[in-house]
């Protein structure tokens, strides 16, 4: 389930994208520049990557049924490389193909001051939902770097903005640049040029987001710190001699299936050992509420041996 820090992140970039995209459309029907064009495909694109997103939580949160008793929870994970793919189609092929039509037919630039005024007011809005997106992701990171602490996160929703907010700030900065230079240098070539390199921003980043939505696609377990920490729980039960397997996998951020193969010592009684999962499955609820299925096989009657 998405926290409500997820959609505080989103709607935060809703609001920012789509006051930026009317404001870059406008200043790119006035001015002619290639770059603004390509910025405001972006914002668009970004604009609704978000209520993608939102989507994709509302259908993830979608109680288990006879056809997925573990619930929807990894259908989140298919909608971010759907934003993935969005992005790369959309905004980045867009932004190279606008940046080859003005290299090919270029034209002069006009009003540029618009330009500015709106790339300006871009990048306040743009800085607020990035700073919004940072501040909810922080927490999770930890002693590890941001990088790190993304590909370990198993909630998409809140880097996937981060990653948007960060490039839409370069591709601002890019377009700047583009604009800048192209009116003081009287060079409308720099202009298609800056176009290009935003669409290859955004290629950049949709590659990236493809990768980590794989990786949750495919399956992942909970990281070696957690597991160690389960581990450790259940050998603390004096019933218990030794752990056998412990396997873990995310259904979704904060829904983890936990499989477990427990020695338990051979003088219990069958009531004994009940009782013992029992309190170990509530042991592991408590410290770890994400941990919403645990499936236990005890190994007290079968006569087998506790490994070295």
């Amino acid at each position: 389930m998405a926290t409500g820090s997820s959609h505080k992140t989103i709607f935060a970039a809703i609001a920012a994208n789509l006051a930026i995209a009317i404001t870059k459309f406008i200043a790119a029907s006035i001015t002619g520049s290639s770059a603004m064009l390509s910025e405001g495909i972006h914002s668009i694109v970004d604009t609704g990557n978000e209520f993608v997103l939102l989507y994709g939580i509302q259908r993830s949160q979608r109680p288990p049924d006879e056809n997925h008793p573990f619930g929807h929870g990894q259908e989140l994970y298919f909608w971010t490389l759907v934003v993935a793919i969005l992005i790369f189609s959309i905004g980045g092929g867009m932004s190279f193909y606008e940046g080859i039509i003005h290299l090919t037919h270029p034209h002069p630039m006009e009003n540029p001051a618009w330009n500015y005024a709106v790339l300006g007011f871009a990048m306040v809005l743009e800085g607020f939902s990035w700073t919004v997106a940072l501040k909810e992701f922080l927490p999770s990171v930890g002693n590890r770097s941001l990088w790190q602490a993304i590909h370990a996160s198993k909630d998409p929703t809140i880097f996937t903005v981060l990653f948007e907010d960060s490039a839409a700030l370069l591709g601002l900065l890019v377009a700047f640049l583009g604009v800048l230079f192209g009116n003081l240098l009287h060079n409308p070539y720099l202009d298609g040029i800056a176009s290009v390199v935003i669409g290859l921003i955004l290629a950049i980043v949709a590659v990236i987001l493809a990768r980590e939505s794989r990786g949750l696609l495919v399956g992942e377990g909970v990281d070696t710190a957690t597991v160690k920490q389960l581990r450790s729980l259940v050998l603390a039960d004096s019933t218990v001699s030794g752990v056998l397997q412990l396997l873990t996998l995310h259904f979704g951020p904060h829904e983890v299936l936990l499989n477990i193969e427990i020695q338990f010592h051979r003088n219990l009684s069958a009531e004994e050992v009940a009782q013992a999962i029992d309190r170990l499955e509530s042991t592991i609820r408590r410290h770890h509420p994400d941990i919403r299925n645990i499936f236990v096989e005890a190994k007290s009657l079968t006569g087998r041996k506790n490994p070295p």
